[in-house]
């Protein structure tokens, strides 16, 4: 019988691929919400440019969501747009109201500025599957904007390997 060995080296590429794996969106449709500035424009360009994710413009349909603002209003949004599976008893939406309270964002932590960080939220389960900082722009004119899409988008091509 044969046996294979593996070299340190590649044991470790085998982890994280596999890490990587478990962490990539579950469908690969990301909608993207309203951004400051008019960053969400410009990323739905560079991400279906450059293929890193296909842009859908119906929310039912997409696997993963982009916004910039995680908390409460997000969360009333993403409800709104993607309706969370109904839960079959008192008790599962009883767990569903007390986990989310506890995955609240404290209301001073929210701002209709951007603040830098773009999010992944996965639409079904509503837990963050990437979330990357970028350097908020002083000036958000169309090249910067531009620029700073092709970052993310970049940096999303490297996360999920596509």
């Amino acid at each position: 019988m044969k046996r294979l060995l593996l070299t340190p080296l590649a044991l470790v590429a085998l982890v994280c691929a596999t890490i990587a794996s478990a962490q990539t969106p579950t469908t690969s449709n990301v909608y993207i919400l309203p951004m400051a500035g008019g960053m969400d424009q410009y990323l739905a360009g560079r991400l279906a440019r450059e293929r890193v994710l296909p842009v859908v413009t119906d929310p039912k349909t997409a696997g993963v969501v982009m916004t910039d603002r995680l908390g409460e209003a997000f969360e009333a949004r993403l409800n709104q747009l993607v309706p969370p599976p109904a839960a079959e008893s008192v008790d599962e939406k009883d767990d569903l109201k007390a986990s989310a309270k506890e995955n609240a964002v404290h209301p001073a932590f929210q701002s209709s500025a951007r603040r830098g960080t773009f999010f992944l939220v996965d639409a079904k389960t509503r837990q963050v599957v990437w979330s990357g900082y970028f350097r908020p722009l002083k000036n958000p004119n169309p090249d910067s904007l531009d620029k700073q899409a092709a970052e993310i988008a970049k940096n999303l091509k490297t996360t999920f390997g596509r």
